[in-house]
């Protein structure tokens, strides 16, 4: 078995000093009169982060705040790929019972969104579940590395991810995941429902309207019962995010290479593509110049470069199974949370979610986007409590053991 090994951040002096001669010369577009945030985003705050990136931002204080998080590194052998370093976060709880949790990121996430999350999860104990708490950096991100050929898609993601858990002695582990980590601990459940025993999701996507062979009872539910105020909103959203906000989603699943150019050799660019989406994406967050910075720093100086990351969705668009079709299917082994924020980008009905597992937590809220652990760490934690806890729907899914002292 792969040794388990501590992991310090260090980015090379020669990187950072590159970075800084790049955003030296960097170059801007014009940028029409009135112009808003409907047109990508705006030049004024492209021009204020450059500066700060160049002149200001210190790389080695976030550098360090990171090392105070549990960083480990192990080598995966994924079938059919070469062996690949793989970086996570690990923090175990004392409580013996304490039940393992898997926390997957998406793009344009990464580990770090499981920081604020991290000691309310692990500080569980008598009145609420504890958490032993793994989050990797999927293949592609961060500090873990890529593989060199193509089809690494969600099932390679999920067996990654699989081969983790039971690398740290977990057989049996719950999971937690937004965007591509919805994706990828849904694709987990499906293959391998021995061991993934209860998933938790605040991505609900893709999911299709019961019918009335497969889901009678939902189905006359969903035809009978009129949408709720938060549903008609919810399906507002999605009509606009297919609309105004799924170019990124198109180039980066057909094309990754040709944009592949532009996020690796341009700090800039890599700036204005992601910072588009942390501002459009969340729920009136009032992001830090440092917070957005150190988000789009993990991708500058990430091991396998910016451009890999995107190639997770040409693989899952061109993938010959667990593509889209197998994220929508019922699963009955494993049970589910779902939670809907406002601000996340596909909000189905809620009897849509109900299509694809036995739900036993749902919960809906008035604020919150797409990056529920970083916007509302207390609100998704509260949910696991309650999810896991006594009296909750997955109380007890590990061999009966509920993580109390």
């Amino acid at each position: 078995m792969a040794s388990i090994r501590p992991y310090t951040l260090a980015v090379p002096d020669h990187q950072l000093q590159k970075l800084r001669a790049k955003l030296e010369l960097a170059e801007f577009p014009d940028e029409l009169d009135s112009a808003g945030w409907d047109y990508g985003t705006p030049l004024a705050d492209v021009k204020r982060l450059t500066a700060y990136w160049k002149d200001r931002f210190d790389w080695r204080k976030q550098e360090e705040e990171l090392n105070k998080l549990p960083n480990f590194h192990t080598e995966i052998s994924v079938d059919g790929f070469e062996p690949l370093n793989v970086h996570f976060v690990y923090q175990k709880n004392q409580a013996a019972t304490a039940i393992p949790l898997l926390f997957v990121h998406g793009w344009p996430g990464s580990f770090l969104e499981v920081e604020r999350i991290l000691p309310l999860l692990t500080e569980g104990g008598k009145e609420t579940p504890a958490f032993h708490v793994v989050a990797p950096s999927l293949p592609n991100f961060g500090f873990s590395e890529g593989p060199k050929k193509r089809g690494f898609g969600l099932r390679q993601q999920a067996e990654t991810c699989h081969k983790l858990m039971l690398q740290l002695g977990y057989e049996k582990y719950v999971t937690q995941g937004g965007d591509w980590g919805s994706h990828i601990t849904r694709i987990m459940g499906l293959l391998y429902p021995k061991h993934c025993k209860a998933s938790h999701l605040n991505h609900i996507s893709p999911t299709e309207p019961p019918t009335i062979t497969k889901f009678p009872i939902l189905a006359l539910q969903h035809t009978l019962t009129p949408y709720s105020s938060l549903e008609k909103a919810g399906i507002a959203r999605t009509q606009w995010f297919n609309t105004e906000g799924r170019g990124y989603d198109q180039i980066q699943g057909t094309k990754p290479q040709t944009l592949g150019y532009g996020l690796h050799d341009s700090p800039v660019a890599l700036l204005a593509w992601i910072y588009e989406k942390l501002h459009d994406w969340t729920d009136n967050y009032p992001w830090t110049d440092d917070e957005i910075l150190t988000w789009v720093s993990i991708y500058q100086f990430s091991t396998a470069g910016p451009a890999a990351s995107i190639r997770i969705y040409y693989e899952n668009r061109h993938a010959k199974d667990c593509g889209v079709d197998a994220l929508k299917k019922y699963n009955p082994h494993v049970k589910l949370g779902l939670s809907y924020f406002p601000k996340d980008l596909e909000l189905p009905p809620r009897a849509e979610g109900r299509t694809l597992g036995p739900v036993v937590f749902e919960s809906e809220h008035k604020d919150g986007g797409h990056f529920a652990a970083h916007e509302r760490p207390e609100v998704l934690v509260d949910e696991l409590f309650k999810m896991f806890g006594k009296g909750g729907g997955a109380y007890g899914v590990i061999e009966g053991k509920v993580g109390y002292e």
